[in-house]
């Protein structure tokens, strides 16, 4: 199968298709200059990453060899300072690095006030002093979560969500975790992380199984992944979010991320409330 690029109705849009990796890129500036920049650097990332599969599915240890291609390289790098704090593989931000690479080749070659790549939910971004980008939050059955508004004085160039409803398997039972980081990739690698810090562990209102069981080239291989959450009190809601919000909190003290929002069965819970801004009606300031 070979990359598919095309323009979406509106003209502003920008999709790229290949093989996984589906592409929805804006840019304001030289907006023709980056959508051929970004289509000319997406005709080989997928054949790069599939090239170096193996290594990026083997956990990332001490004598773990640094991988050759740049996206590669970019999953690498925002993946290792999570290291320590589970047992991960590169694999783990492959979207985000993805959405950077690709702004990185807009950016190199037009000069642009604001443009994004969102990768299935996972969103770099570039912004002059003056823009500003505002997205929703939703869950994954489309709920209305809130609003995330992000102004080019930040340092937030990068927006990743993750959850037990997404594309990918968790460790835990948020319904959904949306991180604000200095790159894709790096809010890539602290959702999934957050999201399976959100957990009861030995709770029989959760079910569990191992990731090879549903995914046989998962490379979470045995862990058990979350297949199901029955509905739970808000004591027990509590304590998840508490979880989670405790490790956020502890990577946002390491400066890896800048804001993340928690949200679980109607509850949620922020780092901040300059940049997240939830809609649910249970919501706490951590």
């Amino acid at each position: 199968m070979l990359p598919v690029a095309s323009l979406l109705p509106d003209g502003t849009r920008l999709h790229l298709q290949h093989g996984p990796i589906d592409l929805i890129i804006g840019a304001d500036g030289q907006r023709q200059i980056a959508f051929e920049a970004a289509h000319a650097r997406f005709a080989t990332i997928l054949d790069e990453l599939v090239a170096e599969l193996d290594l990026l599915r083997a956990p990332m240890t001490a004598t773990w060899p640094t991988p050759t291609s740049a996206v590669a390289r970019r999953m690498a790098t925002a993946a290792r300072p999570f290291a320590k704090h589970n047992d991960l593989t590169a694999m783990i931000c492959v979207a985000g690095a993805v959405a950077d690479e690709i702004l990185s080749a807009m950016t190199q070659y037009a000069d642009l006030t604001r443009a994004y790549v969102n990768n299935g939910g996972d969103i770099a971004l570039h912004l002059d002093a003056d823009a500003t980008f505002t997205t929703a939050m939703a869950g994954a059955d489309g709920t209305d979560l809130g609003r995330i508004v992000i102004s080019g004085r930040d340092k937030v160039r990068g927006i990743a969500t993750s959850g037990c409803h997404g594309r990918s398997h968790s460790l835990g039972i948020a319904d959904s975790v949306t991180v604000l980081a200095r790159s894709a990739a790096s809010a890539d690698v602290a959702a999934t992380l957050i999201a399976n810090a959100v957990d009861l562990p030995g709770d029989p209102a959760i079910t569990r199984t191992p990731a090879s069981h549903i995914d046989p080239d998962s490379d979470l291989g045995d862990r058990l992944v979350v297949t199901g959450c029955g509905c739970l009190t808000t004591p027990q809601i509590d304590k998840a979010l508490r979880a989670g919000t405790a490790f956020a909190q502890s990577i946002q003290t390491q400066d890896l991320i800048i804001d993340a929002g928690l949200f679980l069965q109607g509850h949620a819970r922020t780092t901040s409330t300059s940049r997240l801004m939830p809609n649910t009606p249970e919501h706490l300031h951590a």
